[in-house]
């Protein structure tokens, strides 16, 4: 049994509490230390308090390959902050001191290998982080990362894509816990007007793979969208939308409101929405299923 499979991380449980009541989970990610850490700290009080159900904290990185001009430009004004992996982690035991809503370590495999496997998945666990996503990760590559986080009772996702085959999402899924991170197009993150026509047939075909719950992200960041996705997926991921409102507000206060104001708006739209509740298949890792 894999550990969502018994609703046994904050996440599976968050998600088994939306199913239950029929609601679309709204997940939020801002870049940790844009513009400082002190802001994402408040950041990501003011998003709790408006309603996000999971908060994913991008570490900052500098040739984030999967992301678009506006998280490209947030990660690059944390590392100019001096934003570091060591310095996430002690935020997220810093938020764990005032909020519990489920966080998602969301980055790239370079300063986490720089860290060591070990040593990240123990102070990431400590810190009191409860899952973590890294986008340059194939689940091929990923035995000792998935069994370390597993050991210290972190979820694993994993990323499927519109390119990729039935049998491929079998394999990513088999491999996630928690939740399944589905990009909703192929590109770079970023905002767009209207959600890709083949987005229902794509999740189709990856409900039919797995019962993990489903958090759609990637050009999503209006209440329409999230209308959209009510009864198809179980979460929303909010990301360069909530980014932009860092980049444009006149101080973390205003930034902070502007963020509280949008997940507030986006919750209200999710709440008239449609969810399911899931259970975790507990398919073997890269055992694809006939």
């Amino acid at each position: 049994m894999t550990a969502a499979s018994s609703n046994s991380t904050p996440i599976s449980r968050r998600f088994a509490e939306l199913g239950a009541s029929g609601e679309l989970g709204i997940v939020a990610y801002i870049t940790a230390g844009d513009p400082s850490l002190d802001a994402t700290l408040k950041f990501v009080l003011a998003l709790d308090q408006a309603g996000a159900d999971i908060i994913e904290l991008g570490i900052p990185f500098s040739d984030p390959l999967a992301d678009g001009p506006t998280i490209q430009r947030a990660s690059e004004r944390a590392l100019k902050a001096g934003a570091t992996l060591a310095g996430v982690l002690d935020l997220v035991r810093r938020i764990r001191q005032s909020s519990q809503v489920p966080l998602v370590l969301f980055g790239y495999y370079n300063p986490i290998l720089q860290m060591g496997l070990e040593k990240f998945a123990a102070a990431a666990s400590s810190a009191g982080a409860d899952g973590v996503l890294v986008t340059d990760l194939t689940p091929e590559e990923s035995d000792d990362h998935r069994r370390l986080l597993a050991a210290h009772h972190l979820d694993t996702v994993f990323l499927g894509a519109p390119t990729s085959t039935d049998e491929r999402l079998k394999k990513i899924a088999a491999c996630s816990s928690g939740f399944l991170y589905l990009i909703s197009r192929t590109g770079v993150t970023g905002e767009k007007e209207a959600l890709p026509a083949d987005l229902p047939a794509l999740l189709r075909r990856a409900r039919s793979v797995t019962q993990l719950p489903i958090a759609v992200g990637f050009g999503i960041s209006q209440p329409g969208h999230v209308s959209v996705l009510g009864g198809l997926a179980d979460a929303a991921v909010i990301g360069s939308a909530l980014v932009s409102e860092i980049e444009k507000a006149n101080s973390v206060d205003a930034a902070a409101a502007a963020l509280g104001e949008r997940i507030r708006a986006l919750k209200a739209a999710a709440r008239q929405g449609l969810s399911r509740r899931v259970e975790d298949p507990g398919r073997p890792c890269g055992k694809v299923a006939p």
